[in-house]
């Protein structure tokens, strides 16, 4: 019976969404250079405010500025087996089930800016860092289904014979990344740069669990009223059994071993079946957060001959997200406790380092190599869901530009993506795998002060599988489908 708790707890828990796209909290794709060519760590251009700021030094004097606008579609599918699936009424007898969610980012913006004159660059960058949209699964999860097929099971002695359930979930993030620092010229190969990134977070959730049926020899009844039939009947029960134990005490006798064990397996039911009652009234949750944190960047630049080779750390920012909610004291449901309101809720962004080259093959066409690795295990997660990771997440970067005309360039690039997933950390909604990414577009030189920069961005992700239980099967396949396409504009004064 007490199954039922999981599943409000699995259904809130997942409410905790993030688009991710580098690290667990951190998107990359801040520029349509980046979109175009994925690795940028190494590359010299206006783009480097972020991916390279110690290179934009390199820049001739004057102001620079690009302004960036990406519209970002997701769709994040988790295929499960379940033999309780088979008593849903919208399951048609079957054990697995398709559960589809949808993401979408509309208007992801980005600007980056920077004044150079003589030895320094003073820069500034702003992006949305974390999450950039909202996600919607209209048709519930299987976390949460599978454990109202197990209750409808587990009432099958009470006239139980299967279940319905209605659940509605939306969840919006944003992570709003603001940059301000500068780099300095220690000569004519060598920079480096210092700087500060505010982080500021935004984000809503609005959850409704209800309509809860137990199907019944007499067709569909809701949950509550089940509950409460059940009770009576099994209070009659126990009268029942109490009276003839009287009987029995009265004539002096003493009771049989069988009615006293009986009474005191109703009376466990009926003990169960109360602890059910608060559950029956569903879930109805809205909750903002907000929250901000501070951290610095540091980076370096070196060149030499056709190469230019560059670093950058990211110090992990600490994050606490506080509640207005609806959830005013604590709950007897545990998860609905990270929506208590006025409670801070840990979600530090994790530490980055980058690193990157970029080859000069020839003045007009140039080849790029790139390395990140977000320090994920050393942020601070609600409830340290970070310790349940494997590990910190590794990306590989490659690509190449290759200026076609004196106003027209091409480029393309892969990003492979590694992440250290476990099946504890997995859930239907906050989970992420392995994948690669491809990237192109182009760039049009309008003058020598105007570039339109075009391009699209595709990654493709891998299956991750988890068995839960063999006999009977229970299992949970996840991936994921992500698109993104851009338009920005360089511009220099």
């Amino acid at each position: 019976m007490n199954k039922i708790k999981t599943f409000f707890l699995a259904f809130v828990s997942s409410l905790s969404m993030t688009a991710n796209a580098g690290g667990i909290l951190t998107n990359t794709n801040q520029n349509i250079a980046f979109l175009r060519n994925p690795a940028r760590d190494g590359a010299i251009g206006i783009d480097g405010v972020y991916y390279n700021p110690a290179g934009v030094v390199f820049l001739e004097d004057g102001f620079h500025l690009s302004l960036n606008i990406q519209n970002a579609h997701q769709t994040r599918t988790i295929t499960s087996t379940n033999p309780y699936f088979a008593l849903g009424a919208k399951n048609n007898g079957n054990e697995t089930k398709v559960f589809k969610g949808k993401a979408d980012a509309p208007i992801i913006p980005s600007i980056q800016a920077a004044y150079n004159k003589s030895n320094w660059s003073f820069q500034f960058n702003f992006a949305v860092t974390g999450g950039g949209g909202k996600c919607e699964f209209a048709n519930g999860l299987g976390s949460f289904e599978s454990v109202v097929g197990a209750i409808a099971n587990q009432l099958a002695p009470l006239g139980s014979t299967g279940y319905d359930v209605d659940g509605y979930m939306q969840g919006r993030q944003y992570y709003y990344g603001f940059q301000l620092g500068a780099a300095y010229k220690v000569n004519k190969n060598l920079s480096v740069y210092g700087g500060l990134r505010m982080l500021y977070g935004s984000a809503s959730y609005k959850a409704n669990i209800d309509n809860i049926k137990v199907n019944t020899a007499n067709g569909y009844v809701p949950f509550d009223k089940f509950i409460e039939g059940s009770i009576t009947t099994v209070v009659s029960g126990i009268r029942q059994v109490q009276k003839a134990i009287g009987q029995y005490e009265q004539a002096g006798g003493t009771p049989r071993a069988e009615r006293t064990a009986k009474l005191q397996q109703l009376q466990g039911v009926r003990g169960s079946l109360e602890q059910l009652t608060p559950y029956s009234e569903g879930v109805n949750l809205m909750s903002d957060q907000t929250g901000w944190g501070v951290a610095p960047v540091i980076g370096v630049d070196y060149k030499t001959g056709n190469f230019n080779f560059a670093a950058k750390y990211e110090f992990k920012t600490r994050m606490r997200m506080k509640n207005k909610s609806t959830v005013k004291e604590a709950s007897i449901i545990d998860a609905v406790n990270k929506f208590k309101d006025g409670t801070d809720v840990p979600e530090d962004s994790p530490a980055l380092l980058t690193l990157g080259a970029q080859w000069s093959v020839s003045p007009n066409v140039r080849v790029n190599l790139g390395y990140h690795h977000f320090f994920d295990k050393d942020g601070h997660l609600y409830e340290h869901q970070e310790k349940l990771l494997g590990g910190d997440t590794n990306e590989y970067l490659g690509g190449a530009e290759w200026d076609v005309t004196k106003r027209l360039q091409v480029s393309g690039g892969l990003q492979l993506t590694r992440y250290k997933m476990t099946d504890d950390y997995m859930n239907d909604m906050s989970f992420v795998v392995n994948s690669y990414s491809f990237g192109f577009g182009l760039g049009y030189k309008i003058s020598d002060k105007v570039k339109v920069n075009v391009a699209y961005f595709q990654t493709n992700y891998t299956d991750y599988d988890r068995v839960t239980s063999v006999n009977p099967r229970v299992s949970d396949s996840f991936t994921r489908t992500n698109r993104v396409i851009g338009a920005g504009v360089d511009l220099k004064f």
